[in-house]
Order: structure tokens, then C-alpha cells, then sequence
């Protein structure tokens, strides 16, 4: 199993997780996170550092959230990796309690 980032973190992006992944396994979009499934190793420190409650292992992802799961894997084949905390996009406490934002989704 691995950790997936769901919809959350879009628009979001908090970098928090970024610095406590022993393994480099973030990859950066340009307005979210994804976790890359072959390089994540299940250990989960990442998960009480994001801000938005937006990363949970993937026997956990609700059922309007499973999309992700596919959209993890696919989005980190193209999206370089991040290993070093960074500022939130400025508007970033606008978005982070906003719900149905796979629309904003940029790919």
C-alpha cells in the first residue's frame, strides 16, 4: 500500500509533508502535491504535517476520493520531485476549506 494526496491539497499545496519524507517521494504539480506509489514506503510521517488533512493511506481514501489513487500514479510519471519545504501559493487559506476542486486541477 502506499499514501495518496487528495483533492485538499489543490490549490493548497502546503509543503509541509515535503520536509518529513525520509524517501523523496512528492512529486509537485503546479497547483498540488501527488505522492508517487513506487517510492512512497508507507511510513506516514507525512500525514500529521499536511495542514489540510489532504494525504491518507490508500485503504482509507473515502469513496468520493478514489480517483485519486489513479490520478497519483499517473500525475507523478510528469512532475518533478520536491524534496524542500516551500511557501504556500498566496491564496492558499482561501482554497483550503473549499470542497469539489478537481476542476482547478492544473495537470
Amino acid at each position: 500500500m502506499t499514501h495518496v494526496v487528495l483533492e485538499s491539497c489543490i490549490r493548497c499545496k502546503y509543503t509541509d509533508c515535503v520536509d518529513v519524507c525520509p524517501v523523496d517521494c512528492f512529486r509537485e504539480g503546479p497547483n498540488m502535491l501527488v505522492i508517487d506509489p513506487d517510492e512512497c514506503i508507507d511510513c506516514a510521517v507525512c500525514i500529521p504535517e499536511c495542514p489540510v488533512n489532504a494525504i491518507l493511506p490508500e485503504e482509507d481514501v473515502p469513496n468520493d476520493q478514489l480517483q485519486f489513487i489513479k490520478l497519483n500514479a499517473e500525475l507523478t510519471k510528469n512532475w518533478p520531485s520536491i524534496t524542500k519545504r516551500k511557501a504556500p501559493p498566496p491564496d492558499a487559506d482561501d482554497w483550503k476549506d473549499v470542497k469539489d476542486k478537481l476542476d482547478k486541477l492544473v495537470r
